[in-house]
């Protein structure tokens, strides 16, 4: 019993003597790396602020420096005690290739979130068309954007699809311009149309007098010519001036006779 009770003696003496060193290290490593990755990571945050980055990708971007700073910090401890990192190497190899096919669309539009985010094609308070509807931007996501549609219906967009395709960004330039185009038979006098134009033109308000209205002849047909409208307006609210100036047109129109338009 005594000779059983000396070799475990000496082998654990051997242990502390042999591994002991490395893992008193390995703590302290541990312990002064996670003190440095708070201080890193607490300037990087200050810098980040600074610099005025999107609120949204800012915490990710400070979280995805702090998690890479202590995988690394382990794996440093890990090689001072010895232990071997080919099995975790591939381990983590055949995980990272497993996530990656079961998540590449989660992935793809966590790229093109990035990407948004960064390029602004849009902002939030944009109106924009895509997917075949019209609306305002709410929210940008790492993973989807919230656009609510004119008729108040919240539209949910995964961002590669916002990435990929076309995006029609109607607030990007302040001024819409709205082209109105109506067809009369040849026996109504154009100057007369011209007129009704014009008193529409200047009934409304919100018409922008720079860049300036246009009233013109677009096509002749036989028995027709068709007249043009453009008139620049506000990107936002462009809808409901839209409306009013057609209903004013309707009111002017009302004074030709009704007989000779087509």
């Amino acid at each position: 019993m005594n000779e059983i009770s000396h070799r475990f003696t000496e082998k654990f003496y051997n242990w502390v003597v042999t591994f002991g060193p490395r893992l008193l290290v390995s703590l302290l490593i541990l312990f002064l790396g996670q003190w440095a990755i708070g201080l890193i990571v607490k300037w990087f945050g200050n810098f980040l602020k600074k610099r005025k980055l999107n609120e949204t990708i800012k915490p990710f971007i400070v979280n995805l420096l702090k998690a890479v700073l202590q995988v690394l910090l382990i794996f440093s401890a890990m090689q001072i005690l010895g232990i071997k990192m080919t099995l975790f190497a591939a381990l983590i190899g055949a995980f990272g290739v497993a996530a990656g096919l079961a998540l590449s669309g989660t992935l793809q539009n966590f790229t093109s979130g990035i990407l948004i985010i960064l390029l602004k094609p849009f902002r939030v308070g944009d109106n924009i068309k895509t997917q075949g509807e019209e609306g305002t931007v709410t929210s940008i996501k790492l993973f989807y954007t919230n656009i609510v549609t004119y008729n108040n219906t919240t539209l949910i967009v995964p961002n590669s699809k916002l990435s990929n395709e076309v995006i029609f960004n109607l607030t990007l330039k302040k001024e819409r311009r709205m082209d109105v185009l109506l067809k009369f038979n040849s026996e109504v006098d154009f100057q007369e149309v011209k007129r009704i134009f014009l008193n529409a033109v200047n009934d409304y308000k919100n018409i922008l007098k720079i860049p300036a209205s246009r009233i013109g002849i677009k096509e002749i047909e036989a028995g027709t010519y068709t007249v043009v409208l453009n008139v620049w307006l506000n990107a936002h609210g462009f809808e409901d001036s839209k409306m009013e100036i057609n209903e004013i047109l309707l009111k002017q129109l009302k004074s030709l006779n009704s007989t000779n338009k087509v």
